[in-house]
């Protein structure tokens, strides 16, 4: 369907306020993907803070020359779908790879994060990162591991300590030999 110049400006405006507001982008090869599946996608997108939207090459184009962006040339050939990212791009490219092994009809093409371009690769190994949750999580261990085997070696030390006076109190409170430590004290 063929858009008319206002409909090109209008989307182009959009795009452009799109990557404004976005942290990273995926570009993805949609051949072949139904509606249905595509609809799919979206509505797994939209609670990780992802959009999923087919685009105009040329459109697109002219939005990243807005925002002073550039693109490799062979990733604007063919049917693409960006995903704009406004939160975090480990879930967004999960789920486009979950989408990808689901349908067989995604090929990632790339990436942009941080004023970086990233490869399909990279965008897969993205992908296979834990949750932020988790890895936070495994900070907070690995910052609590060494602390607890400190606390660990001063309380087993002091336990230690403490046994030994434990011991010497039970010595000096046994009977018949405290008596006779006393008796041998006092001078006859």
């Amino acid at each position: 369907m063929a858009l008319s110049r206002e409909e090109k400006i209008a989307r182009v405006a959009q795009y452009t306020e799109q990557l404004k507001e976005s942290r990273a982008l995926i570009l993805v090869d949609y051949r072949g993907l139904s509606v249905e599946e595509t609809d799919k996608i979206r509505s797994v997108m939209r609670p990780i803070a992802g959009e999923f939207q087919v685009i105009k090459n040329r459109l697109l184009a002219r939005a990243l020359a807005e925002r002073g962006m550039t693109l490799p040339d062979e990733w604007l050939t063919g049917p693409t779908a960006v995903s704009f990212c406004t939160g975090e791009l480990p879930p967004v490219a999960k789920a486009l790879v979950e989408a990808r092994d689901e349908t067989d009809k995604l090929a990632l093409k790339g990436g942009w994060m941080n004023e970086a371009l990233l490869s399909a690769a990279q965008v897969e190994r993205i992908a296979d990162l834990p949750s932020r949750e988790v890895l936070l999580a495994q900070v907070l261990g690995a910052i609590h591991g060494p602390g607890r085997q400190v606390a660990g070696t001063i309380a087993g030390g002091l336990r230690q300590v403490l046994n030994v006076l434990q011991a010497y109190v039970d010595k000096l409170e046994e009977g018949p030999a405290g008596a006779e430590i006393e008796s041998a004290a006092e001078p006859a």
